[in-house]
Protein backbone atom coordinates (compact mmCIF):
# COMPACT_ATOMS: atom_id res chain seq x y z
CA UNK A 1 0.00 0.00 0.00
CA UNK A 2 2.83 2.34 0.64
CA UNK A 3 4.53 1.93 -2.22
CA UNK A 4 0.93 2.34 -4.02
CA UNK A 5 1.09 5.96 -2.53
CA UNK A 6 4.79 6.49 -3.08
CA UNK A 7 3.44 5.82 -6.78
CA UNK A 8 0.64 8.25 -7.00
CA UNK A 9 2.52 11.07 -5.37
CA UNK A 10 5.07 11.12 -7.94
CA UNK A 11 2.93 10.34 -10.76
CA UNK A 12 0.32 13.06 -9.31
CA UNK A 13 3.85 15.93 -8.91
CA UNK A 14 4.93 15.07 -12.41
CA UNK A 15 7.97 14.34 -11.34
CA UNK A 16 11.06 12.56 -13.14
CA UNK A 17 10.14 9.40 -14.60
CA UNK A 18 12.79 7.00 -12.68
CA UNK A 19 11.18 7.88 -9.64
CA UNK A 20 7.77 7.11 -11.04
CA UNK A 21 8.79 4.19 -12.50
CA UNK A 22 10.71 2.89 -9.43
CA UNK A 23 6.85 3.23 -7.69
CA UNK A 24 5.34 1.51 -10.04
CA UNK A 25 7.55 -1.95 -10.11
CA UNK A 26 7.79 -1.90 -6.46
CA UNK A 27 4.16 -1.99 -6.07
CA UNK A 28 3.70 -4.77 -9.11
CA UNK A 29 6.36 -6.78 -7.59
CA UNK A 30 5.11 -6.40 -3.73
CA UNK A 31 1.76 -7.49 -5.49
CA UNK A 32 3.07 -10.47 -7.14
CA UNK A 33 4.72 -11.51 -4.27
CA UNK A 34 1.40 -11.19 -2.40
CA UNK A 35 -0.59 -13.12 -5.05
CA UNK A 36 2.10 -15.82 -4.82
CA UNK A 37 1.88 -15.69 -1.45
CA UNK A 38 -1.87 -15.80 -0.93
CA UNK A 39 -2.75 -18.64 -3.59
CA UNK A 40 0.09 -20.73 -2.08
CA UNK A 41 1.41 -21.16 -5.67
CA UNK A 42 4.56 -21.02 -3.81
CA UNK A 43 4.16 -24.85 -2.87
CA UNK A 44 3.07 -25.84 -6.36
CA UNK A 45 6.21 -23.78 -8.21
CA UNK A 46 8.88 -25.49 -6.46
CA UNK A 47 11.16 -24.67 -8.99
CA UNK A 48 12.39 -21.86 -7.35
CA UNK A 49 12.92 -21.06 -3.57
CA UNK A 50 10.63 -18.08 -3.06
CA UNK A 51 11.57 -16.64 0.29
CA UNK A 52 15.22 -16.16 -0.96
CA UNK A 53 13.73 -14.58 -4.35
CA UNK A 54 11.50 -12.12 -1.74
CA UNK A 55 14.66 -10.94 0.19
CA UNK A 56 16.58 -10.21 -3.02
CA UNK A 57 13.42 -8.39 -4.08
CA UNK A 58 13.89 -6.59 -0.65
CA UNK A 59 17.28 -5.99 -0.67
CA UNK A 60 17.50 -4.54 -4.41
CA UNK A 61 14.74 -1.92 -3.70
CA UNK A 62 15.92 -1.29 -0.86
CA UNK A 63 19.28 -0.21 -2.71
CA UNK A 64 17.25 1.50 -5.63
CA UNK A 65 15.14 3.52 -3.19
CA UNK A 66 17.29 4.96 -1.01
CA UNK A 67 18.98 6.51 -4.25
CA UNK A 68 15.99 7.98 -6.49
CA UNK A 69 14.20 9.14 -3.00
CA UNK A 70 17.25 10.56 -1.79
CA UNK A 71 17.67 12.33 -5.05
CA UNK A 72 13.83 13.18 -4.84
CA UNK A 73 14.10 14.90 -1.18
CA UNK A 74 17.33 16.68 -2.36
CA UNK A 75 16.33 18.37 -5.91
CA UNK A 76 12.51 18.34 -4.21
CA UNK A 77 11.09 19.84 -7.57
CA UNK A 78 7.81 20.13 -6.09
CA UNK A 79 5.64 19.48 -2.66
CA UNK A 80 4.71 15.81 -4.46
CA UNK A 81 7.75 14.90 -5.34
CA UNK A 82 8.85 15.78 -1.62
CA UNK A 83 6.29 13.96 -0.25
CA UNK A 84 6.42 10.48 -2.55
CA UNK A 85 10.37 10.09 -1.47
CA UNK A 86 10.04 11.09 1.91
CA UNK A 87 7.05 7.77 1.75
CA UNK A 88 9.93 6.19 -0.41
CA UNK A 89 12.34 6.34 2.52
CA UNK A 90 9.47 4.85 4.38
CA UNK A 91 9.40 1.99 1.83
CA UNK A 92 12.78 1.51 2.36
CA UNK A 93 12.62 0.60 5.96
CA UNK A 94 9.70 -1.69 5.29
CA UNK A 95 12.10 -3.19 2.52
CA UNK A 96 14.65 -3.63 4.84
CA UNK A 97 12.90 -4.89 7.89
CA UNK A 98 10.83 -7.90 5.24
CA UNK A 99 14.69 -8.91 4.61
CA UNK A 100 15.91 -9.43 7.91
CA UNK A 101 12.34 -10.99 8.84
CA UNK A 102 12.54 -13.22 6.50
CA UNK A 103 15.72 -14.27 6.53
CA UNK A 104 15.60 -15.04 10.20
CA UNK A 105 12.70 -17.15 9.24
CA UNK A 106 14.44 -19.47 6.53
CA UNK A 107 17.22 -21.89 6.95
CA UNK A 108 19.22 -23.46 4.56
CA UNK A 109 20.82 -25.71 6.35
CA UNK A 110 18.23 -27.79 7.44
CA UNK A 111 15.53 -30.05 6.27
CA UNK A 112 12.82 -29.11 4.66
CA UNK A 113 9.72 -30.47 6.00
CA UNK A 114 6.47 -31.38 3.41
CA UNK A 115 3.31 -30.67 5.12
CA UNK A 116 1.15 -33.15 3.04
CA UNK A 117 -0.10 -36.21 5.24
Amino acid sequence: LLAFVTFVCFAASHSHGAYTALAAMETAITALFLLLYLLKLDKKMRCLFWPLADIFNSVIAALFLFIVCLFAIILKANDGTLAGGVLGLLLLVLCVADAVVLSKKISLDGPRRRTTP
